[in-house]
C-alpha cells in the first residue's frame, strides 16, 4: 500500500491495521508499506537517506529502489532502522531504535579495517601476520559482497537506565579473512560459538561448536549437499540423495527414507520410511498445504485448510470424529468445537487483542487494557468475577500483580530484563543475582539466607551451595546430559548410548538398572537394581500393546480413537473401559477376588465431573453388595463449591475472591471458618469453641500453631537450609538432626523426666540399617538390591517382583527356636496389590484377611477372620468375617463402614489433610435408605404399574431436580422444564420418599503440620480422642475414652489393625521399617529406591504411595481452594510404570510436530443416543455380505459398534441415512422394561396418580 491516504475502505482487510499507523506515515506519499498478515506488522519501505516531505520537490534522478526503514506493529509501535546517508557505510543499517525507545548502535567494519586490525594484533603479539586480504571478491554465488560485516551491537540509549548503560557490547562477532563468520562473543566477552569453513569453497561451513560442547563436522558432495554429519560424542548421520528421495542413516545403522514430491518451494515430504520398516504418508494440496496424514497403521487424519488463508478449519481423525475451527476476518481463532460438541470461544477488540475467552466448560475469562498501544492486559476477570490487575514496564516486564483482594506482589528487574527481586505482602521478599553472562548465581530470602549456583563453560549448572555451605554437584557429558550427581558425599550416575538414551543407572549403593530400546528409541526392556526385568512391546503407531513383568504378560487393547478398551493379564481379562457418545469415560470395571467391581462416572453438559459411584457385586449371584456415590456441584462461576458425600448433607465450601477458602458448611450448618492474611495463608481456624492460630516466619515458614487449649500448642524452629530442626510444645520438645543429604538421622525428645535420643541409620540408597550406637557389632553396610532381608526384629522374604511375601520373628543370636515365632505372609494379585494376609503361630492361624480393589487400585472392601473359641472350645478362625467397606472421592478415602458404624471424612480442599469426621451408627444409617426420585418414578411408571427405564439424560435431570428440591432452591431452568411437562415442583416433591436425618457425631481433626491427626475435637470444644506418634507414623500413646475409631495416620494412610500396615492408596506402608512392602508402581519417577518413603518424614509426605512431596503448608496454608474434581483418565492405571522415552528421532529436522493435534484426541467416534435400528448408504461394489433387504447398500446397526448403544437418526455416520427408525428400545426387546423419554414424564406421573386413586399404589 502506498502512503498518502488517511484511511482505507472499511471493507478492506487491512483497514484496521492501517489506522494503527502514525498519521505522518499514512499521509506520506513517498513511503510504501507492506504486510503479510492483517495482524501486522507493517514493513516500511522508503529511501535510505531520508524521506522527503509530502510537498517537497523530489530529487532527480529518483532512487531505483526502496529499502526497509522500519516496522510498525498493530499498536503503532515503531522499530526504526537508521541507515548511513554517506561515507563508506552509505545505505547500511548502523542503528536501531525499538518501540520502547532504546537505541542500539550496530558497529560495521570493512574488509580493509578487519585486515588492518589483524595485522596490528599480530604485530603487538610479536607474530607474523597471516594472510588477510584488504578486499573480497565483489561477487559470490550468493550475490554481491561489499565486504561490510557486523562486528558488535551496543546499547547506547535506554530511557529507563539512561546513566547505567553497559560498558561492553551486547554481542560481538569475529570474521575470517574471507569474510565468513568465525566466532560469536556474549556480553561478558566469552566466546559462545565458533565456525570452520571449507578451504576451497568460500562460505561452506564444515564445522561448528558451542562453547563447552564437541565440534560437529560436515562433509559435502559435488553439488554442495551435506553427505555426512560427524558427531564425536553422539549420533553421526550420512545422507544419500536421489531424485525423489533422501536416505538418512545414523551411526547405529538405523535408516530412514524421506520421499518427496514437488519442486523448489513446493517440495514436500510425502512419505517417510522409518527405521523399523513402518511407513507414514502425507498429502498436500496444490499450494503445499497439508491435507492428510496416514500413520504406520494405515489410518488417515484429514486437514481442511481455508482456501484463502490456509488456516485449518477442520480436522477429521481416523475414526471419523471431527474438530472444527473458526476465525474472524483478521485470521484470529474465534471458536473451536471438539468431537464431543464442547466449544471454546474467543472475542477480540478493535486492536485484535483477546478480550474474552470462554472455555469448553463455560468458564469465562475477560481481559482488560488501559493502553491502546500495548498488547498486555492491565486486568483480568476470571469466571468468579474476581479481578486481578497488572502493571508493566515499557519493555513488557511485569512490575506488579494485584490480586482480587487488593494484595500486591512487586517485581524488580535489572537493565538486561532479568528479575532481581520479588516483594510480596507480609514483608516477604526474595532477591536474585546474576553473573555477567546472565546466569543466576544467587537467591537470597528475607532473612538473608543465600543459596548460590555455579556453572561450567557450557552454562550447565554444576554446583548448588546451600546457605550452610554444603555443596551438591552435578557432572555432565560433552552434550550436557547429567552423568553424575553428588549430594552429601553420595553419588548417583547415569550412562547414555550414542543416541543419548539412558542405558544404565548406578545407585548410591553401586547397584545398576539397565535399559534397552528399539530402533525408534522406545523403551523395550528395563532391568532393575534387584534384577527384576520388565519388557514392553508397541504397535506400529507407538502404543503399548504388550508388557512382560517376569511371569506376568499384559496385553493392551484400544479402539479406533486410541482409547483403552480393555486389557488382559496372563490371558485373563483385567480392566474394561466404556465411554459415552461424547467420548467421556463412563465406566471402568474388573474382577477382584471373584467380585465384579465397577466405577461409574457422570458429567454435566459442560463435560464437568458430577458424580462418581463405586459398586461391588457378589461373585455368584451378582447381587449388589456395596455402592458408594459422591456427587459434585458447581456454582454459577464454575467453582466446584459443593460436594455431596454418600448419605450426607451437601458439603459447601465458602470462598472469597477467586476461590480462597473462607469456611465450610455441612448442609445448612456452618462448621469451620478460616481467616487469612494478605498472602491468603491461614491464620485462624474456628470450629465452635476451637480456635487455632497460625503464625509464619519472615521467610514464610510455619512459626507456630497455638490452640485455645495449651496442650496442643506448637512452635517450629528452622535452620538456614530450611530444615525443621525443632518442634516445641508444652509437654515436650523434639529436636531433629539431618545428614548432609537431608535425611532424618535422629530425634531427641525431652520432657519432664524424659530425655531420649532415637537414631536412624540408612545405607547410601536410603535402606534402613542397624544403628551403630545400638548395634555396634553389626557389619552390615548396605542392601545392594534395596530388599531388606533382616532387621532387629524380623526376617523378610521377597518374590521375583520385589514384593514382601513373608515376615518372621527374628530369633536373637544364641536364642533357641521354640516354634512360637509369628509368621506374616502376604499374597498379591496380578497388579501387585495385597489381596490376602495371614499371621500364624505354632503353625496355627491367628488372623486372616482378604482385600478387594476397584479397577483404579483403590481398596473397596476388607474381610478379616480372627482366632476365637468355637462352640466346642477349640480355638480357630471365625467362620464369619468382619467386613469393612470403603468409599472414595477421587484418590481420597472418604467412607469406612462396618457392621457398627459408618465413618466419613471431609478433607481440606486440594489435600489429604482430614478436616471433619462424621460418624453415623449403622442402625441410624439404615433408616436413611430411600429411593431417589428417578428410582421412584421408574419403579412404578409403567402402563400397568410395572417398571420403566428412563434414558440417562432424564435420570440426570431428575437427580438435579431432587437435589434442588432438597436444598429448597429450585432453579428457573428446572421450573421451566417441569412446566413444559405440565408439572409443578409441588407435584414432584409429593413423589419423593421422605428424608430421615440420622443422629451423627461430628468432630474436627486437629492435625500437625503434615496432616497427621493429633486430636478429635467435638463441636463443644472437648477433646474426645488424642494420640502421639513418632516421625514415621508409629502410634506411641493414645487417649480414647469414648472408644472412637481413628485410623488415619500420615496423609493418605489408613491403619490396618490385623497386619499393622498402613494402606497408602497404591501400596502398603510398614511404619516399623519406614518404607513400603512393594515396589513403586510408577518406577523411577517416584525415586531410585522403589521401597522408599520420604527419608525426611518431618517435612515430606507421600499421600498416594507413589512419590515424595513437600508436606509443609500443603495443607492449604497459602489459601486452599475448592478444587474441581479430576476428570477420569483411563490411561492412569496403578501398575503402568512411567517409561523413559527420549525424543531422539534419526532426523530431527524431518520430525516436525503436528501442530494441529489438539486435546480432542481420545474422544468417542460418534454421538450415541436414540433411535435408529439400521442405517444404509450406497455401496459401489455388491458383495455376498450385503444385506438382502438392501442390495447394493452398505448397512450398519448398533451391534457393529462398541458400545452397542442406540443411534439417533440425526447423528448417523457421514453418508448414511436411517432405513429402519423406531421410537423405543422395548419395541425391539419386548421382554425388557419399558423405555420412557423426557416428554413422557408428565404422562407417567398422571398414570401414577390414577393408580394411587384406585388403591394400586400405596
Amino acid at each position: 500500500v502506498r502512503g498518502g491516504v488517511a484511511k482505507l475502505d472499511e471493507g478492506h482487510r487491512l483497514a484496521a491495521l492501517w489506522q494503527a499507523l502514525p498519521e505522518e506515515l499514512r499521509l506520506s506519499p513517498h513511503r510504501y508499506l507492506a504486510t503479510n498478515s492483517p495482524q501486522g506488522p507493517w514493513w516500511l519501505l522508503g529511501w535510505c537517506e531520508r524521506v522527503p516531505e509530502a510537498d517537497e520537490v523530489l530529487p532527480a534522478p529518483l532512487p531505483p529502489y526502496r529499502v526497509l526503514t522500519g516496522l510498525v506493529d498493530r499498536f503503532g509501535r515503531t522499530q526504526t532502522f537508521h541507515r548511513e546517508a554517506a561515507g563508506e557505510f552509505s545505505g547500511e543499517i548502523t542503528g536501531v531504535t525499538d518501540g520502547a525507545g532504546r537505541h542500539f548502535r550496530l558497529v560495521l567494519t570493512t574488509q580493509a579495517q578487519r585486515a588492518e586490525e589483524a595485522r596490528q594484533q599480530a604485530i603487538s603479539g610479536g607474530t607474523e601476520p597471516s594472510a588477510f586480504p584488504d578486499t573480497l571478491p565483489g561477487y559470490t554465488e550468493y550475490g554481491r559482497d561489499n565486504g561490510i560485516r557486523l562486528s558488535a551491537v551496543w546499547l547506547t540509549h535506554d530511557p529507563e537506565y539512561p546513566e547505567n548503560l553497559p560498558a561492553a557490547p551486547l554481542v560481538r562477532y569475529g570474521w575470517t579473512p574471507r569474510g565468513e563468520l568465525a566466532v560469536v562473543y556474549d556480553r561478558s566477552g566469552k566466546q559462545v560459538r565458533s565456525f570452520t569453513y571449507d578451504d576451497k569453497y568460500r562460505g561452506r561451513m564444515v564445522a561448528h561448536r558451542h562453547t563447552g560442547r564437541p565440534e560437529i563436522r560436515y562433509r559435502y558432495d559435488s553439488d554442495g549437499r551435506v553427505t555426512e554429519q560427524l558427531n564425536p560424542a553422539g549420533l553421526s548421520y550420512t545422507y544419500q540423495y536421489e531424485k525423489d528421495h533422501i536416505t538418512i542413516t545414523d551411526s547405529l545403522d538405523r535408516r530412514e527414507v524421506l520421499h518427496t514430491q514437488g519442486e523448489a518451494g513446493l517440495k514436500r515430504v510425502v512419505k517417510k520410511e522409518h527405521a523399523d520398516g513402518s511407513v507414514t504418508q502425507s498429502q498436500f494440496d496444490a499450494v503445499g498445504r497439508l491435507k492428510a496424514q496416514t500413520d504406520a497403521a494405515g489410518r488417515t487424519t484429514e486437514y481442511s485448510p481455508d482456501v484463502v488463508t490456509g488456516l485449518i478449519t477442520r480436522i477429521t481423525t481416523p475414526d471419523g470424529r471431527a474438530s472444527a475451527f473458526y476465525y474472524n476476518h483478521h485470521s484470529q481463532l474465534t471458536s473451536a468445537t471438539g468431537p464431543d460438541g464442547l466449544e471454546m470461544r474467543r472475542k477480540y477488540d478493535e486492536y485484535g487483542r483477546l478480550i474474552q475467552e470462554t472455555a469448553p466448560d463455560g468458564d469465562i475469562t475477560r481481559y482488560r487494557y488501559d493502553n491502546p498501544h500495548s498488547d498486555l492486559p492491565c486486568a483480568t476477570d476470571d469466571a468468579t468475577g474476581s479481578r486481578k490487575t497488572m502493571t508493566w514496564s515499557r519493555y513488557g516486564q511485569l512490575l506488579s500483580f494485584t490480586d482480587c483482594s487488593g494484595y500486591q506482589t512487586r517485581y524488580d528487574h535489572d537493565r538486561f530484563g532479568q528479575m532481581t527481586a520479588v516483594h510480596r505482602e507480609e514483608g516477604l521478599s526474595q532477591y536474585r543475582a546474576y553473573d555477567s553472562r546472565g546466569q543466576l548465581i544467587a537467591v537470597k530470602d528475607t532473612q538473608g539466607h543465600e543459596t548460590r549456583y555455579e556453572y561450567n563453560a557450557a552454562g550447565d549448572l554444576t554446583t548448588v551451595i546451600a546457605p550452610d555451605g554444603s555443596r551438591n554437584g552435578t557432572q555432565y557429558d560433552a552434550w550436557g546430559k547429567a552423568i553424575c550427581t553428588t549430594q552429601g558425599g553420595l553419588t548417583c550416575s547415569m550412562e547414555y548410548d550414542a543416541a543419548g538414551r539412558v542405558i544404565r543407572l548406578t545407585s548410591e549403593n553401586g547397584s545398576h538398572t539397565t535399559f534397552r530400546y528399539d530402533v525408534l528409541d522406545r523403551l523395550i526392556q528395563e532391568t532393575g537394581f534387584d534384577g527384576r526385568t520388565q519388557r514392553y512391546h508397541h504397535d506400529l503407531t507407538g502404543k503399548l500393546i504388550r508388557s512382560e513383568d517376569e511371569g506376568l504378560v499384559t496385553h493392551w487393547y484400544y479402539d479406533e480413537a486410541d482409547r483403552l478398551t480393555h486389557r488382559t493379564v496372563n490371558g485373563e481379562t483385567a480392566e474394561r473401559w466404556q465411554y459415552d457418545e461424547r467420548g467421556w469415560l463412563t465406566d471402568i470395571s474388573h474382577i477382584s477376588e471373584g467380585h465384579r467391581v465397577t466405577v461409574h462416572y457422570g458429567y454435566d453438559e459442560k463435560g464437568r465431573l458430577t458424580g462418581e459411584r463405586q459398586t461391588v457385586h457378589h461373585p455368584q449371584t451378582e447381587a449388589l453388595l456395596w455402592q458408594h456415590e459422591t456427587r459434585h456441584a458447581y456454582n454459577a462461576q464454575g467453582l466446584a463449591n459443593r460436594c455431596i458425600p454418600d448419605s450426607l448433607p451437601a458439603v459447601e465450601w465458602l470462598a472469597y475472591g477467586s476461590g480462597y477458602l473462607a469456611g465450610m458448611k455441612l448442609g445448612d450448618t456452618p462448621l469451620v471458618d478460616f481467616t487469612r492474611d494478605r498472602l491468603h495463608r491461614e491464620t485462624l481456624r474456628s470450629f465452635g469453641r476451637y480456635e487455632l492460630t497460625t503464625a509464619y516466619t519472615p521467610a514464610g515458614q510455619l512459626q507456630s500453631q497455638h490452640l485455645n487449649s495449651l496442650q496442643y500448642d506448637r512452635d517450629y524452629t528452622w535452620n538456614d537450609n530450611g530444615e525443621l530442626i525443632r518442634i516445641s510444645s508444652p509437654r515436650q520438645t523434639r529436636s531433629y538432626s539431618y545428614s548432609t543429604t537431608g535425611r532424618l538421622t535422629g530425634v531427641h525428645t525431652t520432657a519432664a523426666n524424659l530425655d531420649i535420643r532415637i537414631p536412624y541409620a540408612t545405607d547410601p540408597a536410603g535402606n534402613r540399617l542397624p544403628d551403630p550406637e545400638l548395634h555396634p557389632d553389626s557389619t552390615l553396610s548396605m542392601w545392594p538390591d534395596n530388599r531388606i532381608a533382616r532387621d532387629a526384629h524380623y526376617l523378610y522374604r521377597y518374590d521375583r517382583y520385589g514384593r514382601l511375601t513373608e515376615k518372621t520373628d527374628l530369633i536373637p543370636e544364641g536364642g533357641i527356636r521354640t516354634d512360637d515365632e509369628r509368621t506374616h505372609r502376604y499374597h498379591y494379585d496380578s497388579q501387585h496389590r495385597l489381596v490376602h494376609y495371614t499371621r500364624t503361630q505354632y503353625a496355627e492361624p491367628l488372623v486372616e484377611s482378604r482385600y478387594l480393589y476397584d479397577p483404579l487400585g483403590r481398596r473397596v472392601a476388607k474381610r478379616v477372620w480372627r482366632r476365637e473359641r468355637d462352640l466346642t472350645g477349640w480355638m480357630s478362625l471365625s467362620r464369619k468375617p468382619q467386613v469393612t467397606w470403603y468409599g472414595w472421592d477421587g484418590d481420597r478415602l472418604t467412607t469406612i463402614q462396618n457392621d457398627r458404624s459408618r465413618i466419613q471424612t471431609i478433607y481440606q480442599p486440594g489435600s489429604f489433610t482430614p478436616l471433619i469426621r462424621v460418624e453415623t451408627a449403622t442402625g441410624e444409617q439404615a433408616k436413611t435408605q430411600r429411593r431417589s426420585l428417578a428410582d421412584t418414578l421408574q419403579q412404578s411408571g409403567g402402563e400397568d404399574g410395572g417398571s420403566v427405564v428412563f434414558p440417562p439424560v432424564l435420570v440426570q435431570m431428575l437427580d438435579r431436580l431432587e437435589s434442588e428440591i432438597l436444598a429448597d432452591r429450585v432453579s428457573e431452568e428446572s421450573r421451566r422444564w417441569l412446566a413444559s411437562c405440565g408439572l409443578t415442583v409441588e407435584q414432584m416433591q409429593n413423589q419423593m420418599d421422605p428424608v430421615y436425618t440420622p443422629a451423627r457425631k461430628i468432630h474436627l481433626y486437629h492435625c500437625d503440620h503434615r496432616g497427621l491427626p493429633l486430636a478429635l475435637v467435638s463441636t463443644e470444644g472437648a477433646t474426645e480422642w488424642c494420640a502421639e506418634y513418632d516421625e514415621w507414623g508409629n502410634l506411641l500413646n493414645e487417649e480414647n475414652p469414648h472408644q472412637l475409631q481413628q485410623l488415619i495416620r500420615l496423609p493418605g494412610q489408613q491403619y490396618d489393625e490385623e497386619s499393622g500396615l498402613y494402606y497408602n492408596r497404591h501400596r502398603y506402608y510398614d511404619p516399623l521399617q519406614g518404607r513400603y512392602i512393594t515396589q513403586d508402581p510408577i518406577g523411577l519417577k517416584g525415586g531410585w529406591n522403589f521401597y522408599q518413603y520420604p527419608l525426611n518424614p518431618v517435612q515430606y509426605i507421600d499421600s498416594m504411595g507413589l512419590a515424595s512431596k513437600y508436606g509443609h503448608l500443603n495443607n492449604g496454608g497459602y489459601g486452599a481452594r475448592p478444587n474441581k474434581p479430576p476428570t477420569p483418565d483411563p490411561s492412569k492405571l496403578p501398575d503402568i510404570a512411567k517409561q523413559l522415552r527420549l525424543p531422539y528421532p534419526i532426523d530431527q529436522a524431518s520430525s516436525a510436530p503436528n501442530v494441529f493435534k489438539t486435546f480432542f484426541r481420545a474422544l468417542s467416534p460418534y454421538d450415541y443416543t436414540l433411535y435408529c435400528r439400521k442405517w444404509v448408504k450406497p455401496n459401489l461394489t455388491c458383495t455376498p455380505q450385503d444385506d438382502s433387504q438392501y442390495p447394493g447398500m452398505d448397512t450398519k446397526t448398533a451391534s457393529d459398534y462398541l458400545p452397542q448403544t442406540n443411534w439417533p437418526t440425526t447423528q448417523l455416520p457421514p453418508g448414511y441415512t436411517c432405513a429402519e427408525p423406531y421410537l423405543f428400545p422395548d419395541i425391539n426387546k419386548p421382554d425388557g422394561p419399558a423405555t420412557a423419554g423426557i416428554d413422557d414424564l408428565g404422562e407417567i406421573l398422571a398414570k401414577m396418580k390414577q393408580r394411587t386413586s384406585r388403591g394400586i399404589r400405596k
